[in-house]
C-alpha cells in the first residue's frame, strides 16, 4: 500500500479510536449499535480508499473487486490522467493506468458501451509474417517474401467499445503511445475483461472528477521499460495461456461484514 494511503487509513482509525476512548460508560452501554454503524462505515470507507491501491514493486498488482450487481457497473477513462475507472454506482471497483492514444491516432471521447469480447484476439493490421522459423514484424497484407503468413500481434482480453477501438493487454506506457486503443497492464486486463459485460457503458473524456480523489492512489506499472518478449512467443497460442492475475476480492458488502464484526454490548 503506497505510504499515503497508509497515513490516510492510520489517521482515520486514530480518530475512530478516539471517538470510542472518549464515550462514557453509560454511552456505551445504550448505544452499542452505533458501533455497528461505525464498524461498517471504517470497513467501507477503508474498502472505497483501497480501490486503487498497487504496489510499485515486484510484479505489478492492483485490486479489483467483484460487483454486487454487474449490470451496474460502468467504465469511466481519464484521457490526461490516463487512468480506467470500474464503478458501481459510487464504489471503485478497479482503478488502474491506460495507455491511450497519439496525438496523430486520438482514443476517441464520448459515451460507449461494450460491444464485443475476446480473450484471444490478435490484431489485424500489425505483428509478424511466420516463415518456418523466422518472424518478421510487419503490417498486414505486406508480407516480406513469398511463403510467409501473418500472425497479429496478441491483444488479450479485448474489450471493444467501437470499430476499431478497444483495450487489450499491453504495456502501459506513461505517456500517449497507442494508436487509440486503450491498453492495460497484463494483471489488470485479466481483472478489467471479468468486471465487465456486453452493454456496460463506458464514458470516455478527457478528465474526470475521479482524478482528484482515487487518481491519486493509482500507482503506474513501470515494466514497460522492460525488453519485449520475444517473437516465438508473441506468436505462440500459448501465449494466452500465461499466468494473470485473475483474482477478484469479494464484493464491498460481505467485505465490509466480515471486516469486524459489531461488539455486544457492554454489561
Amino acid at each position: 500500500m503506497p505510504t499515503e494511503n497508509i497515513a490516510q487509513h492510520s489517521t482515520f482509525c486514530a480518530r475512530f479510536s478516539h471517538m470510542i476512548s472518549h464515550s462514557s460508560r453509560s454511552g456505551r452501554a445504550t448505544s452499542w449499535q452505533s458501533w455497528a454503524y461505525l464498524t461498517t462505515f471504517v470497513a467501507t470507507a477503508l474498502f472505497l480508499g483501497g480501490c486503487a491501491t498497487t504496489t510499485s514493486s515486484g510484479p505489478y498488482h492492483v485490486d479489483a473487486y467483484a460487483p454486487v450487481q454487474p449490470k451496474n457497473v460502468k467504465v469511466l477513462v481519464s484521457l490526461n490522467a490516463e487512468i480506467v475507472y470500474v464503478m458501481e454506482g459510487d464504489t471503485c471497483l478497479l482503478a488502474t493506468p491506460v495507455t491511450v492514444g497519439t496525438p496523430q491516432n486520438p482514443t476517441p471521447t464520448g459515451s460507449f458501451r461494450v460491444t464485443e469480447k475476446n480473450p484471444t484476439k490478435r490484431s489485424g493490421e500489425y505483428g509478424f509474417w511466420v516463415n518456418g522459423a523466422t518472424a518478421v514484424s510487419g503490417d498486414a497484407g505486406k508480407p516480406p517474401g513469398p511463403g510467409y503468413s501473418y500472425v497479429g500481434y496478441p491483444m488479450a482480453n479485448w474489450v471493444g467499445f467501437a470499430p476499431g477501438f478497444g483495450f487489450h493487454e499491453g504495456y502501459v506506457w506513461p505517456i500517449p503511445r497507442s494508436h487509440g486503443c486503450l491498453r492495460l497492464h497484463k494483471n489488470a486486463s485479466a481483472k478489467f475483461y471479468q468486471l465487465v459485460e456486453i452493454g456496460t457503458p463506458v464514458i470516455i473524456a478527457q478528465s474526470l472528477p475521479e482524478d482528484a480523489s482515487i487518481g491519486k492512489t493509482v500507482v503506474h506499472p513501470t515494466d514497460y521499460k522492460d525488453p519485449d518478449p520475444p517473437a516465438s512467443e508473441l506468436i505462440s497460442p500459448n501465449y494466452f495461456n500465461e499466468p494473470r492475475d485473475k483474482q477478484l476480492l469479494p464484493p464491498a458488502g460481505t467485505t465490509a461484514s466480515a471486516a469486524a464484526p459489531a461488539p455486544a454490548p457492554a454489561q
